[in-house]
């Protein structure tokens, strides 16, 4: 079902649109940030969710998560095509204008410009396309894991997320899903902070026995 072509934040966006997830009862919100325009954006928005997810790395879930709204305030849109065909300069620069969108701005800018043109090669810019053209769910995991800064990890997290929040469960979704908490599990602030806190507990404990965390 064609969805409204506005943001949830009240703007419009150029270039091409890209579906909003049309569910039964999706949420209006996912509680990663604390700015409930970032929650609603991620929410409502396949690619802000996304590019939330390849953020994700080397900081906070807040920081990551709030980098889609942010993003789309200093470049006027959020659209694959348009971030895809950037200039290098003035996307690099709306990753290190302060405060930056991330602790690694330059490579965290070229790892979006590089999931946006794969969404736009593989699925015409449509993001909402990567779970709702896919046969079953290891499918799906399989064309998550294919993007550009979605490892297996966060794989597994965006198809619980999918499942618990969306209602999206292809057959086979029980199969693939994580045997940890992810942030498929989190639908409140109070768990969010849970599964942060449980996320240190494993780092340290890793750190503890010598590995890598």
């Amino acid at each position: 079902m064609a969805a409204p072509l506005f943001d949830p934040c009240g703007a419009h966006r150029g270039g091409t649109y890209h579906r909003r997830m049309s569910l039964p009862v999706p949420p209006d919100h996912l509680p990663f940030t604390g700015d409930p325009d970032a929650d609603r954006l991620i929410a409502a928005d396949p690619l802000a969710l996304l590019i939330g997810f390849a953020l994700d790395q080397q900081v906070t879930v807040q920081k990551a998560f709030s980098g889609p709204l942010e993003l789309q305030r200093r470049i006027g849109s959020l659209d694959a095509k348009t971030i895809a065909t950037m200039d290098d300069e003035r996307l690099d620069a709306a990753f290190r204008t302060p405060p930056a969108l991330h602790r690694f701005p330059g490579n965290m800018a070229k790892r979006t410009r590089d999931l946006c043109a794969a969404i736009v090669a593989d699925y015409g810019g449509d993001a909402a396309r990567i779970w709702d053209d896919a046969a079953d769910a290891r499918d799906l995991y399989a064309r998550l894991i294919a993007l550009p800064g979605i490892g297996e990890m966060k794989a597994g997290s965006i198809v619980s997320l999918l499942g618990n929040r969306y209602g999206i469960k292809p057959a086979g979704w029980a199969d693939v899903l994580p045997d940890h908490p992810t942030l498929g599990d989190v639908d409140s602030a109070e768990a969010l902070a849970e599964y942060q806190a449980g996320k240190r507990a494993r780092k340290a404990e890793l750190r503890a026995q010598g590995q890598r965390a």
